[in-house]
């Protein structure tokens, strides 16, 4: 994950995103990237390994250009990190959001 302004995923072999798996209506997509600020994502179709065990189909909203490495938003990313803790994402996942 790379975080400027906001995050998106950036594809890297071997590499590793925590995150949360949730089932939305079309409409309720359509309203969350209805935002200014998000309307720039677009859904990828992904396969998501579940801490089950199981793996999903699932869409993945992404930015198609993604923010320049030295791009950042440190409060974006304090909340981010408040976010995964909330949720319980392992602790050295959310001590590496930056």
């Amino acid at each position: 994950m790379r975080i400027g302004q906001r995050a998106t995923l950036v594809p890297v072999a071997g590499a590793r995103v925590n995150g949360v798996a949730m089932s939305l209506t079309p409409s309720e997509l359509d309203q969350l990237y209805s935002d200014p600020s998000v309307q720039a994502y677009k859904p990828q179709a992904v396969l998501a390994q579940l801490a089950s065990g199981g793996v999903i189909a699932a869409l993945c909203y992404n930015l198609p250009e993604p923010p320049s490495p030295s791009e950042r938003n440190p409060g974006y990313a304090a909340r981010l990190r408040a976010v995964a803790g909330k949720v319980g994402l392992p602790a050295e996942y959310v001590t590496s959001l930056q």
